[in-house]
């Protein structure tokens, strides 16, 4: 059985790799016990604020076999949607790179489908479940437990080849594999630039994000009003926030990446701080239309350009 747990586990990996995957690591589905006191208190002081989902599917957010009947492998994949390109309007609100191009959901999720089938047509039938950041499992707590990475002090899983701009994903499946060591390091050290860049005092202690301070949280999750305090704080941010990514030292190893998908299209970055500022709905929808900003829909991403503006 090793041999050929070793075997297919080299064939999953190169396929990730034919479909542009930049890391693919393979951990044995099981509980994830460091995980739960920490995601239990997490909760507890409330730093997910409005996003209820975090507290629902407690155990299954700490063991994947209670989401994929049989569980054996979990399968991690990172894809890379860093770019050097930027927003020719310097003084325009800002939107985060991963939404520069079409919504990530769709295009992995794609390419999961894709190696599944690689996986049935190579190996044998399996059974199992895609997962792109939309159910209850911890994506970073399992790329790291398969090698990829470590969890930075911004609480972003981070890559010494390949820094931090790249989105996870998984493969939960009923097929024993070989598993990768996991990542043990912390290669952050001393560095604290992430929790002295961020302007709302988010990171609140290494590895530990208030959410409700957060600026991707108050632009995308939070559906009220974005609370006073918060004001002359966002860096005029309308869709997300790169802060603690852009100053991170990691990320001088990242690399510009080669995803058609993610290139911006419809005149995104052309957007001048007077288009944005008066974008109307019609705008929006023709702007954004295969885009992550319909997340926050033509209403909550005017109500953001609002805030930074009033």
């Amino acid at each position: 059985m090793y041999n050929n747990a070793a075997k297919y586990s080299q064939l999953i990996k190169d396929e990730a790799q034919r479909l542009g995957f930049i890391a693919c690591g393979i951990s044995k589905a099981e509980f994830l016990e460091e995980e739960a006191p920490r995601l239990e208190k997490w909760l507890n002081q409330n730093h997910h604020g409005e996003m209820k989902y975090m507290e629902n599917h407690f155990d299954k957010r700490l063991d994947p076999r209670l989401l994929v009947d049989d569980a054996k492998s979990v399968i991690s994949l990172s894809l890379n949607y860093y770019t050097d390109d930027k927003q020719l309007d310097p003084d325009a609100p800002k939107i985060s790179k991963y939404a520069y191009g079409q919504d990530y959901h769709y295009v992995i999720k794609d390419k999961l489908k894709a190696l599944t089938h690689f996986i049935e047509e190579n190996i044998g039938a399996v059974s199992g479940r895609a997962f792109v950041d939309s159910a209850p499992v911890l994506d970073r707590a399992w790329a790291k437990k398969s090698g990829i990475g470590w969890i930075g002090k911004n609480s972003n899983l981070i890559s010494k080849t390949d820094g931090s701009f790249f989105f996870l994903a998984e493969l939960i499946i009923d097929l024993e594999l070989d598993y990768d060591h996991p990542f043990q390091a912390d290669h952050c050290g001393t560095c604290t630039r992430c929790l002295d860049a961020c302007p709302t005092d988010a990171i609140i202690a290494p590895q530990v994000v208030d959410g409700t301070k957060c600026i991707s949280y108050l632009t995308i999750e939070l559906k009220n009003e974005i609370p006073k305090e918060f004001k002359d704080k966002m860096d005029n941010w309308m869709f997300g926030c790169d802060i603690c990514q852009d100053v991170c030292p990691w990320n001088r190893f990242s690399k510009v990446h080669n995803e058609e998908a993610f290139i911006a299209e419809n005149g995104l970055l052309d957007l001048n701080a007077k288009d944005l500022t008066e974008i109307t709905d019609e705008v929006f929808k023709k702007v954004f239309k295969d885009s992550a900003v319909k997340r926050t829909k033509y209403a909550g991403l005017k109500r953001n350009i609002d805030f930074l503006k009033s």
